[in-house]
């Protein structure tokens, strides 16, 4: 075999070798994936938790509501504990007393009961009506609805007057208070997230 042939020989062969070591890298990647990827969804899950399930499927139903967007302001608001904020906030979705016996009076519920907050189907059903409430108050308008959960309408009315309308308003400039931006933004992405990992808890 002259030099010239010895030369492409090997040649040839560093190729192969090369091929053969980039193609069980492939291989090697792909199973890290395989192995892995459930794994990632489950600490994903982990750090995202869903409780009541069917409690929010059923709700979100019964109100229009989609269920991911219910399951986001439960998270944002109370991470699924039952808690009470300094301003008197209970429960799951955070409602307080006034807004309960608002909610009560409008929806032809029995009368209402303090203690019934700390109620997660009651506290769910409470809150989605009053979600569903704030939608259609304006207009269908997811965005302003979640500011108005956070900060009240009151302040979401005002906002919107020096924004000019509706059309006008821009979450990002409009919304004066951090906490409310923030919270309208973090909704959002959960809501996202939620769809993304929870899709067959959540009915979508």
């Amino acid at each position: 075999m002259t030099t010239r042939a010895r030369r492409r020989s090997r040649s040839a062969v560093a190729r192969r070798r090369l091929f053969a070591a980039v193609l069980a890298l492939l291989l090697a990647v792909g199973a890290v994936v395989t192995a892995f990827g459930p794994l990632r969804r489950q600490f994903e899950r982990a750090l995202l938790p869903l409780e009541y399930a069917a409690i929010i499927r059923e709700q979100a139903r019964a109100k229009g509501l989609d269920p991911a967007l219910v399951a986001a302001v439960i998270y944002e608001e109370s991470k699924f504990q039952d808690r009470t904020s300094h301003a008197g906030a209970r429960g799951l979705m955070q409602i307080t007393p006034a807004t309960a016996r608002f909610i009560a009076a409008r929806s032809g519920g029995s009368r209402f009961v303090l203690s019934d907050l700390s109620s997660p189907p009651v506290n769910i059903a409470y809150g989605c009506w009053y979600l569903r409430y704030l939608i259609r108050r304006y207009g269908g308008n997811e965005t302003l609805a979640i500011a108005a959960y956070n900060a009240g309408h009151t302040n979401v009315d005002r906002w919107l007057r020096r924004a000019g309308g509706p059309q006008q308003f821009d979450p990002n400039v409009d919304i004066p208070f951090p906490e409310t931006r923030d919270y309208v933004r973090d909704v959002a992405r959960r809501r996202q997230q939620y769809r993304r990992l929870y899709a067959a808890e959540l009915g979508l």
